[in-house]
């Protein structure tokens, strides 16, 4: 069967076509039709319409052929061909990427127990690393700087790997429990049986793979990640995890009588970042709250100590030795 490329379907589409319309038309064309006699595009029209089987040649004359006995010996070699290279594409497409999981899972030593990671690389180099992970996703989220878009390519990254058996478990802070967005995220996840806990205290994003790489910000912030694989700097950091974790409280979306011990635990937070001075942003950021929402928690305990301005909050609490890590009151 004659092959067909573009060139020979511009050539039908322009001119062909038309041609093909004036031999159906007229019943037929005499070979020695001016528009076809010469060496123009119309001749190489009728060339083409004959070695494709839609005109046929009968004595001096060509004639039409009906086109839905031609169409499928043309098309269908053409789309199994085509369905050919798309499985091909995919054996290849397969090939590479067991390469790719090779190349991720080698020994340190092989490229370097650090790699260092910029920009607009950061979310598919993490999409990478999480698509390799077998047994188990540790991950630190502070609430700061995970909107919405961030979070929806997350549930889907996050829920691939629990389907495949993958364990995994998260951390957010208090704050997150406010925010509907994160709220739809923990149902996704935890009904494919991820655990997620939240905690009061800031602390910067981990990812852990594995036990095997680690990623965490740059000393540059969010613009840069660095991906460990060093085993003693890993196991380090999923000690750290781990210790979070035990004090962590288990995020639900059903109101419980936690909340309380939440509210106590970031007003005791709020008292601590107020004696240690630090800056209403700093605060705010530690808490993982915006600065107008930090504004509202020291108001609120500027009227619980009877204050009217942060000296005489400092004072009362210090004259009642409040410092924010005192045992919340047990319950009656």
């Amino acid at each position: 069967m004659p092959q067909f490329g573009p060139e020979e379907r511009d050539l039908f589409e322009r001119i062909a076509t038309d041609l093909y319309d004036a031999v159906v038309s007229a019943g037929g064309l005499s070979a020695d039709d001016p528009r076809i006699s010469g060496t123009g595009e119309e001749a190489a029209a009728l060339d083409l319409l004959a070695r494709i089987g839609l005109v046929v040649r009968e004595g001096e004359r060509w004639v039409a052929v009906d086109p839905s006995t031609v169409a499928s010996l043309i098309v269908a070699p053409m789309g199994q061909q085509g369905a050919d290279l798309i499985a091909e594409s995919s054996r290849w497409a397969a090939a590479f990427n067991g390469l790719a999981h090779l190349w991720r899972k080698a020994p340190g030593s092989a490229r370097g127990l650090f790699t260092e990671v910029r920009g607009s690389a950061i979310n598919p180099f993490i999409a990478s690393v999480v698509a390799d992970a077998e047994s188990e996703l540790l991950t630190a989220q502070p609430q700061f700087g995970r909107n919405a878009p961030t979070l929806a390519a997350a549930t889907q990254r996050d829920i691939a790997a629990l389907e495949r058996g993958v364990k995994m478990r998260t951390l957010y802070q208090h704050s997150a429990r406010r925010s509907s967005t994160t709220h739809k995220y923990v149902a996704a996840v935890s009904s494919r049986g991820a655990e997620v806990r939240t905690l009061d205290e800031f602390f910067n994003r981990l990812i852990v793979v594995d036990r095997r790489v680690a990623v965490i910000p740059g000393h540059e912030g969010l613009a840069v990640a660095l991906a460990i694989r060093e085993p003693s700097l890993v196991a380090y950091l999923v000690d750290m995890f781990e210790r979070t974790w035990e004090r962590a409280r288990p995020f639900t979306n059903r109101e419980t009588s936690m909340s309380r011990d939440i509210a106590a635990e970031q007003r005791a937070m709020t008292i601590r970042m107020l004696i240690a001075g630090y800056a209403d942003p700093a605060s705010a950021k530690r808490l993982g709250v915006s600065p107008r929402t930090y504004a509202g928690y020291v108001a609120d305990l500027k009227e619980e100590f009877d204050a009217q301005t942060r000296f005489q909050l400092g004072y009362a609490m210090g004259r009642l030795g409040v410092s924010g890590h005192e045992s919340p009151p047990e319950e009656a």
